[in-house]
């Protein structure tokens, strides 16, 4: 048996005159092997090659190197460009064309934006315009940007980019034509099916909005980016969710990004240089459990997919300031949503580091930094603070607005009343799951327990319709744990009871040391009893009527999240109420522990 090995290598090197300056010579050099056989080996045949053809490039630079440099050194500094002697044109056929016709890829059209800006001519990208608003360009940087714009004109039928925007999509993709046309192609087409172009123009920011929405454009930085700033430790996403919807803090959230897209133009006018980009400036002061709440994580992380997909490259640097200890659990589940390259541009700051060496000063001048953070100026961000509950739609309500909301928005409501606790059973089958909780207490106080078991319990089962099964449908209040069960023998408690008064809002979650049923229970709060040695008062006898006559309601949400969703950042986490630190003295907690994860800058 005969085997035929047959290895085909093709290389190709071009030089080219630069289409829009004809100071410059353009190098292009490719290969391509065709392997037939080769003993089974073809892959490592290929790779050789590849580390082959690597040395060929590095090798062919030494060469053009040397023979420039012996021109040089003979005292040649010039060398008239080469051009084709005349053709002689046939006078039944098309004239030969030149060898140095321009590539069919480049362009002498204006630069591909809406508006043509000031000072760049209509047929070319010359050197002005280029360092007055795009910024350095290498020749091959360049080169790639009229070949996009080129392509953009010759194939998009609405409305180009500008230059500006065009680039920020090849700087995001390392200057790749290919993987930029595609990411643009992308941003177009939602761009055109969403309007954003006219988003500005239509967009009514809801009143809502401008009270409780904890960011603003706030001057500019040392390099006459724009700064917007963003005070989300003092905002309530919960409650703007629960008002608003996702999708409108989703349409504020671009019409920001749009803002800024215009910022960066004024200020490239105004300081004369290319602004490309914006700093952001986020305040982390007040951040709690609040802020972990899962529907409102889901939709941060929907955001920042939607933002980095269409506004690439438009951060220029992001400065997290007063990071609290909740923090690291937050970046655990936002960082792996964000692009390598955007994370780079973080700087995160602990504490009161920001105000040293290093923090603030070194990126904005201190006339502009805002008087909460210890600077002068004032900042019109507004305070935030916590949306009124009775504000609250329920999930049908604002998906008749044909407003999207996540399926966890839908909560459950139960009825607790004296002596019939509700109870959420919870099977956990791998050690080290987090267990996670969001209520809110909207009738009279409740205490907040968690229980585990390592058998099923049964629901207790009741005889007859009595006045408590007629307020308490089925569904609507549930009671696990038997009365004859004791405590530390037929099940234990986990954490530490937390009692909650009526209007908060608690958040928390537990990571589970065993396997089994934890129980999640809510049960009516009594008044302490009073000591034997003292007589009842008159407020205690009529508070305890009070609230045997009266029943609690409550409206919850529960999930199970996997041990790797939060990467071993943390052993558990603290159940926290509503209140913001600095907004409210009546912030608690309860006595959970969590581990402490370093912040470094």
């Amino acid at each position: 048996m005969k085997h035929f090995h047959c290895i085909n290598v093709y290389e190709h090197c071009c030089y080219t005159v630069h289409p829009e300056n004809e100071d410059w010579t353009c190098f292009e050099q490719s290969a391509s092997m065709d392997i037939k056989s080769f003993f089974g080996f073809e892959s490592t045949a290929e790779k050789i090659a590849m580390k082959q053809y690597a040395t060929s490039i590095k090798k062919g630079k030494e060469i053009i190197e040397f023979h420039l440099k012996q021109l040089e050194e003979e005292g040649i500094t010039h060398v008239p460009r080469w051009a084709p002697p005349p053709a002689p044109t046939p006078s039944h056929s098309l004239p030969v064309s030149s060898a140095r016709a321009i590539p069919a890829c480049s362009s002498r059209a204006h630069p591909g934006s809406t508006d043509v800006l000031p000072g760049s001519p209509d047929d070319k990208l010359d050197a002005d315009y280029i360092s007055r608003y795009l910024g350095k360009l290498t020749p091959f940087q360049e080169s790639c940007l009229i070949r996009l714009r080129q392509w953009l004109q010759e194939t998009h039928k609405g409305k180009i980019p500008k230059d500006q925007h065009v680039l920020r999509f090849l700087r995001s993709r390392d200057f790749n034509l290919e993987k930029a046309k595609e990411a643009l192609c992308q941003t177009l087409t939602w761009r055109k099916q969403h309007q954003i172009d006219f988003l500005l123009d239509t967009w009514q920011c809801p009143q809502l909005l401008q009270d409780y929405y904890t960011g603003g454009w706030h001057h500019h930085n040392k390099d006459g980016r724009p700064l917007y700033i963003l005070r989300l430790g003092q905002m309530d996403t919960k409650g703007l969710v629960r008002v608003l919807g996702e999708e409108t803090l989703l349409r504020h959230v671009l019409s920001i990004n749009e803002e800024g897209l215009r910022h960066c133009e004024e200020n490239t006018k105004i300081f004369g240089k290319p602004i490309s980009c914006w700093t952001c400036l986020v305040d982390l002061e007040g951040l709690n459990m609040r802020h972990l709440w899962r529907p409102g994580i889901k939709a941060l992380l929907r955001m920042i997919e939607l933002v980095g997909a269409n506004y690439p490259e438009t951060l220029g640097r992001l400065l997290i300031l007063r990071a609290p200890r909740v923090f690291p659990v937050l970046w655990t589940l936002v960082s792996p949503f964000i692009d390598e390259n955007t994370r780079k541009k973080f700087l995160i700051y602990a504490g009161n580091d920001y105000q040293g060496p290093g923090g603030l000063v070194d990126y904005i001048n201190r006339d502009f930094i805002p008087d909460f953070l210890g600077g002068d100026a004032l900042c019109d961000v507004p305070e935030g603070g916590l949306v009124p509950k009775s504000l609250y739609r329920m999930a049908e309500e604002l998906e008749s607005e044909e407003v999207k909301l996540w399926n966890e928005t839908i909560y459950k409501s139960a009825s607790v009343l004296k002596g019939a606790p509700h109870e959420v059973l919870i099977e956990i089958t791998e050690v080290s799951s987090v267990i996670t909780w969001d209520f809110d207490v909207c009738k009279d106080d409740v205490i907040f327990n968690i229980y585990h078991s390592r058998r099923a319990p049964q629901p207790v089962k009741r005889d007859g319709l009595s006045a408590h099964n007629l307020a308490c449908p089925a569904g609507n209040n549930v009671q696990l744990i038997d009365r004859s069960w004791m405590l530390g023998q037929d099940y234990s408690m986990v954490e530490t009871a937390l009692t909650c008064r009526e209007g908060e809002s608690v958040q928390g979650s537990h990571v589970t040391r065993w396997s089994g049923f934890y129980i999640l229970q809510w049960r009516l709060y009594s008044s302490p009893s009073c000591t034997s040695s003292s007589r009842p008062r008159v407020d205690d006898v009529l508070a305890s009527l009070q609230v045997s006559s009266h029943k609690c309601r409550v409206m919850y949400f529960t999930e199970v999240l996997r041990s790797t969703d939060f990467r071993g950042s943390m052993s558990s986490l603290e159940s926290s109420h509503s209140a913001f630190s600095l907004l409210s003295a009546a912030t608690s907690s309860s006595n959970q522990s969590q581990t402490e994860s370093s912040i470094s800058r």
